[in-house]
């Protein structure tokens, strides 16, 4: 899978190395038009389904989330610094907890 590619072609390659639509929807869970919603209106692959989704088809949860799993510190939020765990329950609201050594 290309370093460059977008959350969207992601989705894609995850729903071919599954098999198929029904396949990647057993995977999450769900039934296969949710699958095809999700392929059809150009989203995101929901956040409850990342981890399970790279683990069952090898397509990394940083190519299917760059928002929530970013590759590096340079990915994340100004105001969240390396270390720190970020909980954002929306957009507007945004806390930070520091992880403790």
């Amino acid at each position: 899978m290309e370093l460059g590619a977008t959350p969207f072609e992601a989705l894609q390659a995850a729903v071919n190395r599954a098999g198929s639509q029904s396949a990647m929807a057993r995977i999450c869970g769900v039934g296969q038009p949710a699958v095809w919603k999700w392929l059809q209106s150009g989203k995101r692959l929901p956040a409850e389904h990342v981890l399970i989704v790279e683990r069952e088809t090898g397509v990394s949860k940083h190519l299917l989330r760059p928002d929530l799993y970013p590759t590096s510190s340079a990915d994340l939020p100004g105001d969240v610094a390396p270390g720190a765990a970020a909980v954002a329950p929306n957009r507007t609201e945004f806390s930070v907890e520091r992880k403790r050594a």
